[in-house]
């Protein structure tokens, strides 16, 4: 049976999701690329916690680079996309407070495709911030995984490393960097060590 759409067609919202150094920032900008190509209007947007390539864009590892607006407050994204904004990409997603999840789903309801690039797990192994909301709710889901650096297997976990040895289950959740401090690592190579500091 045929029913005629009365309301305004919904939006999508795709998550990319893995540890680190599996190639999210990467996955998400060549999507929000590839919408440029074919003359959609996109925004990107990423947490002002992350300054470690550049400020003014959503930076991958390899150096590949689009444009961006860096936010704190995820309502901050709501002012900034206009009617015409066809595609929204959001990196590091897991860094913004919970009410990134209520501003998805604006954008959502309001016909938007949103892309939202993040860990999945944090360094204790453990579901970060609002990715689990946002992969339960998610259109689609695309999980990546890197290299392990120590045995060269599929890796899902984000090892922290502090003075060359494992970080401790409670250090603080958030510390920014990249190689210098972080490793993916498999299944059997990641190591958490919960003694007390």
């Amino acid at each position: 049976m045929f029913v005629k759409k009365t309301e305004k067609t919904k939006g999508v919202l795709e998550v990319v999701c893995g540890s680190m150094f599996s190639g999210k920032t990467e996955e998400l900008i060549r999507r929000l690329k590839r919408a440029e190509i074919a003359k959609l209007n996109v925004l990107a947007f990423k947490h002002s916690l992350d300054r470690v390539r550049a400020i003014e864009y959503v930076m991958s590892h390899s150096g590949s680079k689009i444009q961006a607006f860096e936010v704190g407050d995820p309502k901050i994204i709501l002012d900034l996309v206009h009617d015409k904004t066809d595609i929204i990409g959001i990196d590091e997603v897991q860094f913004f407070s919970n009410d990134i999840v209520e501003v998805i789903f604006k954008l959502v309801d309001s016909g938007k495709r949103v892309i939202a690039a993040g860990l999945d797990l944090d360094f204790r192994g453990s579901p970060f911030g609002c990715m689990p909301a946002l992969l339960a709710f998610a259109d689609n889901v695309t999980k990546l995984k890197a290299v392990c650096v120590e045995c060269g297997n599929d890796a899902q976990f984000t090892q922290r490393i502090v003075n060359n040895m494992p970080a401790k289950y409670n250090d603080p959740l958030i510390m920014i960097g990249a190689q210098e401090c972080y490793q993916a690592r498999c299944r059997n190579c990641y190591i958490i060590d919960k003694s007390v500091n």
